[in-house]
């Protein structure tokens, strides 16, 4: 019983730190991330400046939503059902929600090692219970990678078509939205034509989101 009850406390000590910490961010823009740092280290500066979300298109939001995670306003945290056909498919397709994804880019670090999946499978509900959709997506669109050293919607707006956030067009959102899988080998202002198709793809599932409901959760 001894040892139980300090395991709950370690746990509880380990725990409460961490809840702090994510309900802090919901009110306190990070100015930056690890990654973001080391980028920073390796190139002398990064383009990056934080933008809340009623100053950025909403073509945007709807954009990054279609591309990276269609049921974003659906599930709690996790995509069971790409997850299952991730695994189906041998792992080569990606299965990470947009939730994932900015656990990772504000409060961890990149790459695959267990240690880093498992504190991101930790947190990933602890930010969705803290956290609104509206406030996941804004933290998604300020610090996830566009380019070489470019951060953020209000940074990749400025470098490839030289418009602030709330400018952005639909099919300038689809052509950002079509290099996030991997933003330092695709130029939105110079697509090609796997970008292009990808881009009419993004606006397509925008669309629909939008028509269908799937957007409501971060249009409020």
């Amino acid at each position: 019983m001894r040892s139980r009850g300090r395991g709950w406390r370690v746990a509880m000590a380990v725990l409460i730190p961490i809840v702090v910490i994510v309900g802090l961010v919901r009110f306190i823009n990070p100015p930056t991330d690890f990654y973001m740092a080391s980028e920073t280290r390796r190139l002398g500066s990064v383009m990056h400046r934080w933008t809340p979300m009623s100053k950025i298109s909403p073509a945007m939001a709807r954009a990054v939503v279609a591309s990276e995670d269609a049921n974003f306003c659906l599930h709690w945290g996790f995509d069971v059902k790409a997850i299952r056909a991730a695994i189906k498919d041998g792992a080569n397709r990606g299965a990470s929600t947009i939730d994932q994804q900015v656990v990772r880019n504000v409060f961890l670090w990149q790459g695959r090692s267990w240690p880093r999946k498992a504190l991101e499978a930790a947190l990933t509900p602890v930010v969705e219970v803290t956290w609104s959709k509206r406030r996941i997506l804004e933290a998604y669109l300020n610090m996830a990678e566009f380019g070489d050293g470019v951060f953020g919607v209000t940074a990749a707006a400025a470098t490839y078509f030289h418009v602030e956030p709330d400018k952005i067009t639909p099919q300038q959102a689809a052509l950002m939205a079509s290099a996030l899988p991997d933003p330092k080998e695709r130029n939105p202002a110079r697509p090609t034509n796997w970008m292009r198709g990808r881009a009419a793809e993004i606006r397509s599932g925008a669309a629909t989101i939008e028509a269908d409901g799937r957007a409501a959760c971060f249009e409020h």
